[in-house]
């Protein structure tokens, strides 16, 4: 699966740090665990993406810190310097990663089945750069974000209101009422809206040519 299918590892580690946060959280081993499975996310990243001749200076530079910094967030996740620089190291990457599988599913006219898992996993991956933007706002403009349960979220609920808004499906309870947070959250709108335009759309599109 390494080999052949790198973006079903990045989409599967993703998926799995979604569904173990709410059981994890609550305990410091459980957040250490989280960290763990968020440096398996961050590394499945760098293996997606290993084609691009710039992954190695991104690793170097930005992919490696956010390893660490992963680590320190969930064993300490109200240390504020430490969440600041944790989401301005992940956000960039993310963003990088996301750009790197774009490249990758545009590269030719042939749909493989890694490119399917990849179309999804650059989707969580856009979500986890935003939701990491919006813990970092959280920290230079304190209560950018207001929800029935305070002015200060987790970074859980921040990866919620990013799923909510890169979908369009407006489910969240978590309002962003600072301007410098709405203005991320505006830019995360069009990212969504533009990614089901151009990259499903072109998937669906190509999956239909190949099938006749």
């Amino acid at each position: 699966m390494m080999q052949t299918h790198p973006s079903a590892l990045l989409l599967a580690a993703q998926l799995l740090h979604v569904v173990a946060w709410p059981f994890l959280e609550p305990s410091t081993v459980g957040r250490a665990a989280i960290g763990v499975i968020g440096m398996v996310a961050v590394a499945a990243a760098v293996y997606a993406v290993r084609r691009t001749q710039m992954v190695n200076r991104v690793v170097l530079l930005v992919g490696a810190p956010a390893i660490v910094f992963t680590l320190l967030e969930a064993v300490q996740p109200d240390t504020d310097w430490i969440v600041l620089t944790s989401g301005l190291l992940h956000a960039p990457f993310y963003l990088y990663v996301s750009y790197a599988m774009l490249r990758y599913l545009f590269h030719d006219e042939n749909v493989t089945r890694d490119e399917y898992f990849a179309t999804a996993a650059a989707f969580t991956v856009v979500a986890w750069a935003f939701a990491y933007s919006f813990s970092a706002v959280q920290v230079v403009w304190p209560d950018s974000f207001s929800s029935p349960s305070g002015t200060h979220q987790n970074w859980f609920e921040l990866l919620y209101l990013s799923f909510s808004t890169l979908t369009s499906v407006g489910l969240s309870d978590i309002v962003a009422v600072g301007l410098q947070a709405r203005s991320l959250l505006m830019l995360e709108m069009m990212a969504g809206v533009f990614y089901i335009a151009l990259v499903v759309s072109r998937m669906v599109g190509l999956t239909i040519m190949r099938h006749r």
